[in-house]
């Protein structure tokens, strides 16, 4: 194990490498170019502000910079996993004619999505300026959030890229989970606040166990609300998620040998 993400670090130009890579070619033939980090984001909150706010008629004055945060953290979230599911799959020539680690491509793959992230956190910056919000001291903790965000995202997709090697379908399916996760999380709607939630008191217990809604409230309390978020919740899912982290580089150790046979 420990000679195994030995193995990992002394491939950290090949991390590099991927991670640049990969930023290069997400819009690599588009007349936009990196802009499109910007205006993605944006546009999703134009499309889902007016279908909430214009067609429905919900949501409060405070609504659109709760969109832009569940939007942007969701699209952070959604990239990431469903990128997952070919992590290692389109990398299916290199590995077969070069030993490499194979947990070195979902983990190139998170890393690239978090500087996604961080465009789409300009974004977020912009709509807080717009609407008169001034995060307090509580932004601090912001990175924290960031990282248990990160480390959650990396063991899933640790073992996305694994078990799609061997199932294809998964594939397939993932993008009907991420649909039920859209829909289950407050992203937006604004169940993630018992003061306007609008689910029946019965499902906020499942609610709370969604890591994406609990991740999402952490944002929110920090950018919004001025307030500390609550730990128990992160600290749990920190902890499972590296918990799978662990196991899951410990799986790729033993069973490498199985990837290049299927490949």
């Amino acid at each position: 194990m420990l000679n195994y993400i030995s193995e990992i670090l002394k491939r950290k130009d090949l991390l590099i490498y991927l991670v640049k890579s990969g930023l290069k070619a997400e819009n690599r033939n588009s007349y936009l170019g990196y802009f499109w980090w910007l205006l993605d984001p944006l546009l999703n909150v134009i499309v889902y502000y007016f279908l909430v706010v214009v067609i429905l008629g919900r949501g409060g004055p405070d609504y659109p910079v709760f969109l832009v945060i569940g939007l942007v953290v969701w699209r952070w979230i959604n990239t990431t996993v469903n990128a997952s599911a070919k992590a290692i799959t389109k990398y299916t020539s290199i590995i077969n004619q070069v030993y490499l680690p194979k947990s070195i491509f979902p983990l190139s793959l998170s890393i690239t999505q978090l500087f996604n992230f961080c465009f789409g956190l300009v974004v977020i910056a912009i709509f807080l300026a717009i609407f008169g919000y001034v995060p307090g001291w509580q932004l601090i903790l912001l990175p924290v959030v960031i990282l248990i965000t990160l480390i959650f995202l990396i063991a899933i997709s640790l073992f996305l890229s694994y078990i799609t090697v061997f199932v294809r379908d998964i594939d397939n399916v993932l993008t009907h989970v991420m649909r039920l996760f859209f829909y289950a999380s407050p992203i937006i709607w604004e169940g993630g606040r018992l003061q306007n939630s609008d689910l029946p008191e019965q499902f906020l217990v499942i609610l709370n166990m969604n890591p994406v809604a609990i991740l999402l409230n952490a944002y929110r309390d920090i950018l919004m609300d001025q307030k500390v978020p609550q730990f128990l919740g992160l600290f749990v899912l920190t902890v499972l998620s590296i918990l799978v982290i662990v196991y899951m580089l410990h799986h790729y150790n033993k069973n490498e040998h199985k990837i290049i046979k299927v490949l």
